[in-house]
């Protein structure tokens, strides 16, 4: 894919970037390594000043950051904004609660002396510089929820971002160097992903994170391997959303409306299969239907857009053919099904795809399996508890999850059995800098977000101290 802003709605190709050659690439290897060594030893009070900058700068240009990503990737503009605010919401929360989270662990001084020391702790440090590769779907996002805690730890930043959305890559290497962050302490590599393995595997790279598809992971966490080196990967995801009897069905199905729908429905933790109990399959999926057919689907940055276009023709070909085999197979379209027809002026040449809910799923369908990264829901209806986790299960990913039930022994049930990183509980499933954020099986490992996310990339060191001999000798 070449390095360019590619605007989706329309095909319009408005801006090409050449990507960095191996002198401009060692040279900001370099900067970065001499960043992270001068970087690493400041106080958590100076990073929480920095980082609190950054959100400051990205509050006043929030209207121009979205603007850019619309165009770039096609989210509505609403959603590009909150965005925006998400990010400097989490900048803020990290650089106020990194020194707590970072803070040194004092085990119990029974354990202390039986290990022979007269004190010990544990005390995090900063591994260096840490290689980010992330996509396009939430181009601040994905970004901000590594780099807000990877600085407040201490390390440094490479960002190769995803090659449809440079600018938004970019403002983001800008943004931190204005927010007074040392010089080459964050930078954008714009690279293709043919320079991924060679920078990883550079020894004044530490570790990486990755956020993206399942071969992408599997590609960098084989070389992070050979290497040694730690890596945390948010790969696919496609999560179920569980509507059992006790439910309150019209707020089920207008949380569901959204959960599937948001960012065009390109979202790893989107709710994609809607596993519903038989007694409320029909009022539901009647709702479900009516809603999604009723999205207003046309120009992101319209104000009145529910539904943009997917970020890029090949994306919108990948949905295609999961519909189209589905419905080849048996499976019924409530609504959608295509591309939506009579699209006003250039917005004719976008790749734009309806809103679409199947029924009738079965095993031998390729969307049983695989993750549908657009606005397609598929619809199952399950007997009782039992089937509802059977099918929940019934997917290689394990990111997140969604129940609707008002039965606190149910809910103990998804709790203990649902194969995801998470269970969200008659809401919609959402990240958080609070909590952490990831995944099991094929959804990758390691955790972003919250205190498990800030030490993921840090060293936690034993500091013994040896104990007195008891004569005072």
């Amino acid at each position: 894919m070449p390095i360019a802003t590619v605007n989706p709605a329309n095909g319009e190709t408005l801006k090409t970037f050449e990507e960095m050659g191996a002198d401009e690439v060692e040279r900001r290897l370099a900067a970065a390594e001499a960043a992270f060594r001068s970087y690493r030893t400041t106080g958590f009070a100076e990073r929480a000043r920095l980082l609190e900058g950054a959100a400051d700068l990205l509050d006043q240009e929030r209207d121009d950051i979205a603007r850019t990503m619309t165009v770039e990737m096609g989210k509505p503009l609403a959603a590009a904004r909150a965005e925006a605010a998400k990010c400097a919401k989490a900048m803020r929360w990290y650089a106020r609660n990194a020194e707590g989270l970072l803070a040194d662990e004092h085990p119990p001084q029974a354990d202390v002396a039986d290990a022979g020391a007269s004190r010990a702790r544990v005390h995090y440090r900063p591994l260096g510089v840490v290689l980010a590769v992330m996509p396009w779907n939430f181009p601040l996002w994905q970004v901000v929820r590594f780099a807000a805690p990877a600085l407040m730890a201490g390390n440094a930043g490479l960002l190769k971002h995803a090659s449809n959305v440079p600018q938004t890559a970019l403002y983001l290497g800008d943004l931190f160097r204005r927010a007074g962050f040392p010089d080459g302490l964050f930078q954008t590599l714009l690279v293709s992903s043919r320079a991924v393995e060679g920078i990883l595997r550079d020894p004044r790279v530490a570790a990486a994170t990755l956020t993206g598809s399942e071969p992408a992971g599997r590609a960098v966490a084989s070389v992070a391997g050979d290497e040694v080196k730690k890596t945390v990967l948010e790969l696919g995801g496609s999560d179920p959303f569980v509507v059992m009897p006790s439910a309150d069905v019209d707020r089920a199905v207008e949380v569901a409306v959204t959960a599937r729908v948001q960012n065009n429905g390109q979202s790893c933790i989107a709710a994609k299969r809607f596993l519903v109990h038989a007694d409320v399959h029909d009022e539901f999926t009647r709702g479900f239907t009516a809603r999604m057919a009723a999205l207003t689907v046309g120009d992101p940055l319209s104000e009145s857009t529910d539904v943009g276009p997917l970020a890029t023709e090949q994306g919108r070909a990948d949905v295609e053919s999961l519909v189209e085999d589905a419905v080849r197979r048996g499976a019924t379209a409530g609504c959608g099904g295509q591309r939506p027809k009579n699209l006003p002026g250039a917005l004719a040449n976008g790749w734009f795809y309806e809103p679409t809910v199947l029924t009738g799923i079965t095993a031998e369908m390729r969307i049983h399996h695989e993750e549908a990264f657009g606005p397609v829901a598929t619809v199952y209806r399950v007997r009782d508890l039992d089937e509802a986790v059977e099918v929940a299960n019934d997917t290689p990913f394990g990111l997140s999850s969604n129940v609707w039930t008002r039965d606190p022994e149910e809910q103990d049930r998804f709790v203990r059995d649902i194969e995801a990183g998470g269970v969200f509980f008659n809401g919609m499933t959402a990240s958080h800098p609070a909590l952490p954020f990831g995944g099991v099986k094929r959804s990758g490992y390691g955790r972003e977000l919250s205190g498990h996310g800030i030490r993921e990339f840090c060293n936690a060191t034993t500091v013994w101290h040896a104990a007195e001999p008891a004569d005072g000798s």
